[in-house]
């Protein structure tokens, strides 16, 4: 039997399995909700068999019938299509009893329309996927922690603000000074015990100035660690931070005649270096990134997961993959972004859970008389407003709301901070805010991120109830590593509350008395 692309195949030849149907006008992909057959919305799939039916009758017993068409029985008994009309059909540019099998009921107008918002949705996501990448800090190799055991170690033996932040009448410029050559001193000296030839070389000429590519090095995998991981070096942070910013001081700069800070080597930074920046628009980037988390999930999708994932590495390292960026610097960048993901599921979570627990059992239209009532009354039990129920619940919640925002910049929030407190024209002064000496100092790019990020919290939840001002650079937020420090706490105080929560009902199925104290 000859091959004739031209003439499409008989309806016999369809039902009866020897010829498949040809769909002649192609349609847009549904949207993923819809529940698909034949790679096509359930409703038009089952529409279109029931046409085929009523053709396949019309075509054997069509002359039987006597002035009966195919048309005038698909309106009778099908009515209008799904979407509200008959596609060309109905404007007369076509007949259900000459198109072929499938040929019926389309309306490639509103489809595309509908694939050009996945589309542009898809865009939007990964063009906030590129923002974010300018500011995760790409991860230490192995050689960068072996210099940041050297930075823990000499911070470690420092007492640089406790020598530094005191007041006294002797000159804060020289004993600065004399401090910041100590920790250059300290780490040359750690430099020789760990690689010896390394720093017998750096201090033959007991000059500091020829190394300070090394000690800025040095202090910047201590700071893009700290990023990286907000749970350690809780003291040292604080001491390495203070000490670059006094090396910023002009007057500290003439007599060290070095720099000490280095920015923070970012993943965007880093692929820009290599121009690989063309990655980051790749649409398995946002696969090959994201933390797998199995709360809710059955072993077979969790390694299902894991598996597309580790398919969408391949698939990135072999379209990338070039002699200026090899395969292990690219999985490196893919395993730095992945660790922002991994970040954000261990501190925004929670509070996603919260806001979820909240909405839950705390609903604003929960009964005054309720018992789990959030009602607060001025000085019962320390409080010091009144407000009814929904009040306070309304106020949880854009408490909740703002802190998931933080959370989820937070590594911009980091990097913003250390600009503003690392800035050579940025000043501080050391005053007594009620909390011991602290250095107070302006926070401009913070305040400007905070005051979006308020914004967007307020936009989601509606309204916003008490003051809405961001404090930063006075006594209760002295500068932004206070306020870094304050932020970084959130996750350290909900992750247990959550945890409890989630073992509560194993815990009551297993003594039942707990379940009576269950309200």
């Amino acid at each position: 039997m000859e091959d004739n692309s031209d003439t499409q195949p008989s309806l016999g030849d369809v039902l009866d399995g020897v010829a498949e149907a040809v769909l002649t006008n192609k349609e847009s992909s549904p949207s993923a909700s819809e529940q698909l057959i034949d790679g096509m919305p359930a409703a038009k799939a089952f529409r279109h068999r029931e046409v085929m039916l009523i053709q396949a009758i019309m075509e054997k017993y069509g002359p039987q019938l006597g002035g009966v068409n195919t048309d005038s029985l698909v309106k009778e008994f099908l009515g209008a299509g799904p979407e509200g009309g008959g596609g060309k059909i109905d404007s007369g540019e076509g007949s259900y009893s000459n198109r072929g099998a499938l040929d019926i009921d389309t309306q490639p107008m509103a489809e595309v329309n509908g694939s050009d918002e996945e589309v542009d949705s898809g865009k939007n996501q990964l063009a906030e996927f590129t923002e974010r990448v300018k500011f995760i800090p790409l991860r230490l190799t192995f050689g960068e922690r072996k210099l940041l055991r050297l930075c823990e170690a000499a911070l470690n033996v420092s007492e640089y603000t406790d020598k530094v932040d005191i007041l006294t009448w002797k000159s804060k410029t020289g004993r600065i000074h004399e401090q910041l050559r100590d920790i250059c001193a300290i780490l040359s000296g750690l430099a020789v015990a760990a690689d010896y030839e390394v720093g017998q070389k750096m201090i033959k000429d007991r000059s500091f100035e020829d190394n300070a590519e090394y000690f800025a090095s040095v202090f910047e995998i201590g700071r893009r660690h700290k990023i990286l991981n907000p749970e350690c070096m809780r003291t040292d942070y604080g001491k390495l931070v203070h000490m670059l910013m006094d090396s910023q001081n002009p007057d500290i700069q003439r007599l060290l005649e070095f720099k000490l800070v280095k920015k923070v080597t970012t993943v965007y930074d880093y692929l820009k270096s290599k121009d690989s920046l063309l990655m980051l628009k790749c649409p398995d980037m946002l696969m090959a990134t994201t933390a797998i988390v199995d709360r809710g999930r059955t072993r077979a999708e969790v390694q299902q997961a894991i598996k597309c994932k580790e398919s969408a590495v391949k698939r990135i390292v072999r379209k990338f993959s070039n002699d200026d960026l090899g395969e292990e610097e690219i999985e490196w960048c893919l395993y730095s972004i992945g660790d922002n993901s991994s970040f954000l599921v261990f501190n925004r979570d929670p509070v996603d859970q919260m806001i979820s627990y909240l909405n839950t059992n705390f609903p604003s239209t929960l009964p005054t008389d309720s018992p789990r009532s959030l009602c607060i009354r001025s000085g019962y039990k320390g409080a010091r407003l009144s407000h009814p129920h929904s009040q306070q619940y309304q106020y949880c919640l854009q408490t909740l709301t703002l802190w998931r925002e933080i959370q989820s910049d937070m590594f911009k929030l980091w990097c913003l901070a250390e600009d503003d407190l690392l800035a050579s024209n940025n000043y501080y002064s050391l005053r007594d805010t009620g909390q011991g000496l602290n250095r107070v100092q302006s926070a401009p790019a913070i305040g400007r991120a905070m005051h979006d990020i308020l914004h967007r919290a307020q936009k989601q939840v509606g309204s916003w109830i008490g003051s809405s001002v961001v404090h930063l650079g006075d006594h209760n937020v002295p500068n932004a590593l206070t306020f870094i420090d304050k932020y970084t706490q959130v996750p350290r105080i909900l992750n247990p509350i959550v945890q409890v929560i989630e073992a509560i009902p194993r815990c009551a199925e297993q003594h039942a008395h707990v379940m009576d104290m269950i309200v």
